[in-house]
């Protein structure tokens, strides 16, 4: 599954082409990766909330889109200059297009989306756009990094005070967001080790790590999102933020950049989990 940083780079490119773009028709090949009454209106705006791409229309609609584990966005258009490919990389970014793992296809007046997933766990769904922030999966959402501060997440730690502090930023109702690669890089950054207990928190350590957070997903957001096997730019182009920003997430084996101290990896809160064992103590 995308993180948020794959997600916003997605949208912001995905915005490049479609804005002011207008839906003539909407084909649906898998009823179970579409929700609702198919519909045509010209795109006036593409937002995120969470791992959720919202396309709003002026016919007062939305297409809310989740490309799960293995969602595609192909998009071929004379704005695009050829494709444009986001999300599950394969030879689906090149090969004829529709073929069997297209689901959706959406055309527009001077080119076609088609949604593609290979194990149909994503969807598009059309809801009314003022409904948007109603939705059931939108609104257990969280609030996002730049949204809380270090009071509040280190209010909601209480409510979780015998779980690891991994677990606990990676629910979507606690903070919004983070998922393994930035979880790892966030709470290395606040020097906190995973496995410790959310009650043993301080509010200081709670701050600083909202900060890290903020920081490494910005740092992901500007180089285009992790360089893991499943997922590359809005383009088509790998991200590059493992290869120059992250710096205990995959790097087990090698020496922490604090300390010199070997990284490991262990697992915790049921997730392969990546730490300097100097810089976060388990006993703050």
């Amino acid at each position: 599954m995308p993180e948020l940083p794959e997600v916003e780079t997605i949208r912001r490119g995905l915005a490049k082409f479609i804005i002011h773009e207008k839906i003539t028709k909407i084909e649906v090949l898998c009823e179970k990766s579409f929700i609702g009454e198919k519909t045509t209106g010209r795109v006036e705006n593409i937002r995120r909330f969470g791992k959720a791409l919202i396309i709003d229309l002026d016919n007062h609609k939305s297409l809310m889109i989740h490309l799960r584990m293995t969602g595609q966005l192909i998009y071929d258009g004379k704005k695009a200059k050829g494709r444009f490919a986001a999300g599950h990389p394969s030879d689906n970014f090149t090969d004829k297009l529709p073929n069997k793992q297209t689901r959706v296809i959406i055309y527009f007046e001077h080119g076609t989306l088609f949604f593609n997933d290979q194990r149909k766990f994503g969807f598009i769904k059309v809801i009314e756009t003022s409904e948007v922030e109603n939705d059931s999966f939108i609104k257990k959402l969280a609030k996002e990094p730049w949204e809380m501060n270090g009071r509040e997440l280190y209010d909601k730690l209480q409510k979780h005070p015998n779980s690891s502090i991994k677990a606990v930023i990676l629910d979507q109702t606690v903070i919004c967001g983070l998922g393994n690669i930035y979880a790892d890089e966030s709470l290395f950054m606040a020097k906190i080790h995973p496995s410790r207990k959310a009650k043993t928190i301080t509010e200081k350590e709670a701050e600083q790590l909202i900060k890290s957070a903020r920081e490494v997903m910005e740092k992901s957001i500007d180089s285009g999102g992790s360089t893991m096997a499943t997922y590359v730019r809005a383009d088509g182009t790998k991200g590059d933020y493992l290869e120059k920003f992250a710096q205990v997430f995959r790097h087990e084996g090698k020496p922490c950049v604090r300390c010199g101290t070997t990284i490991i990896k262990t697992r915790i809160a049921g997730r392969g989990t990546h730490l300097c064992p100097h810089c976060q103590k388990e006993t703050p």
